[in-house]
């Protein structure tokens, strides 16, 4: 669970983090997949050992036991950040002059232009999911600051 846990814990983008913190938060997440199987298949074949020789009562804390292990490989492959800030996947459009109601004239947009197609994307309604996942002049893009 610490492989899980301390890089989840470091990585919070609402505080400040030391540059070694980091580093060692990264390692922990590079090193979390594998590591958090190899314990599960562990705790697998000590609980198989143990079920056999077991009535209910060990059966049930064996069982209860590869729970923390299963969620512990399965939350390594996560990435949190998309829980926190999930990517907008399916943005509406409106054109310009229809977007005056909802976009002051001084705000901020991140703009893209691919292929002789442009997309503004306002940022304070971008702010929250960080992320736009959109195709601009048929190219996928990832619109983000």
């Amino acid at each position: 669970m610490a492989l899980v846990w301390i890089p989840a814990w470091t990585m919070r983008p609402s505080l400040p983090q030391s540059a070694a913190a980091m580093s060692r938060a990264y390692a922990l997440r590079r090193l979390a997949p594998a590591a958090t199987l190899a314990a599960l298949g562990a705790g697998a074949a000590l609980a198989w050992r143990l079920w056999r020789r077991s009535r209910w009562v060990g059966r049930s804390l064996a069982a209860a036991a590869l729970l923390p292990l299963a969620a512990a490989a399965w939350f390594a492959r996560q990435n949190h950040f998309e829980w926190l800030f999930p990517p907008l996947r399916h943005p509406g459009y409106a054109p310009a002059a229809a977007a005056a109601s909802f976009v002051e004239p001084g705000d901020m947009v991140l703009a893209v232009q691919v292929r002789g197609e442009a997309a503004a994307y306002p940022v304070r309604q971008a702010a929250f999911h960080h992320v736009v996942e959109d195709v601009v002049g048929g190219t996928p893009v990832a619109v983000t600051y």
